[in-house]
């Protein structure tokens, strides 16, 4: 039972910190400003372990087949560090204007097609892999920063979607828990997995093959 609050203790950390990242995204005007400063919420994830739903599913097929588990509970306490994010900023002298901009955001996702949200999701969580793999594993100190700010402004500038930033959005918009809303989170969340073990089962495969 410990371990499933501090799992999601962490997720919900991990959500404020993305929503966070979103906040300072829907202040800037300017779109790659925003992208660049962004990064501040996966950069909190890495460097103080916390649990991101997208970050961890690039490791789905590392773990046992409960892990599963384990990525609902961080999912869950992601929704919910959005969710609590957005309330309290909605509260505050800023709140007016970051609602209007994720409004506008929220709309253009949920008119758009499941197929889309589905694809754009895939190619999002490629662009986390590539952040949070650079992050674990790339021996470089600097580089391993570097890696988590261009797969961050690489996915916000190509309007890739993110599940948990979505989720802030929508949460900032008042539409968090409207149906349409969470098919289109629950859509975009299936393509995060699939895009973020895309490269992990390659390399998995080239491993055994020995190629």
């Amino acid at each position: 039972m410990k371990k499933f609050i501090t799992t999601f203790l962490f997720a919900v950390l991990a959500g404020v910190a993305i929503a966070m990242g979103g906040a300072v995204y829907l202040a800037c005007e300017n779109k790659i400003v925003g992208a660049l400063f962004f990064s501040v919420g996966l950069f909190t994830v890495c460097t103080k372990s916390l649990n991101l739903f997208t970050g961890r599913a690039v490791y789905l097929f590392d773990n046992k087949p409960k892990f599963l588990i384990d990525l609902l509970i961080i999912w869950a306490g992601n929704l919910c560090g959005a969710w609590l994010t957005a309330a309290l900023l909605g509260l505050t002298r800023q709140g007016e204007k970051f609602q209007s901009a994720a409004a506008a955001l929220a709309q253009t996702k949920a008119d758009d097609s499941l197929l889309s949200l589905f694809v754009l999701g895939i190619f999002c969580n490629i662009c986390i892999y590539i952040a949070v793999d650079s992050y674990g594993k790339n021996s470089h100190e600097l580089g391993k920063y570097i890696g988590i700010v261009f797969g961050v402004v690489a996915f916000i500038l190509a309007g890739f979607e993110h599940s948990i930033a979505d989720m802030f959005y929508f949460a900032m918009a008042g539409k968090l828990f409207e149906g349409r809303s969470l098919l289109c989170i629950l859509i975009i969340s299936l393509g995060n997995v699939v895009g973020g073990v895309l490269f992990p089962l390659c390399r998995k495969l080239r491993e055994k093959w020995a190629l």
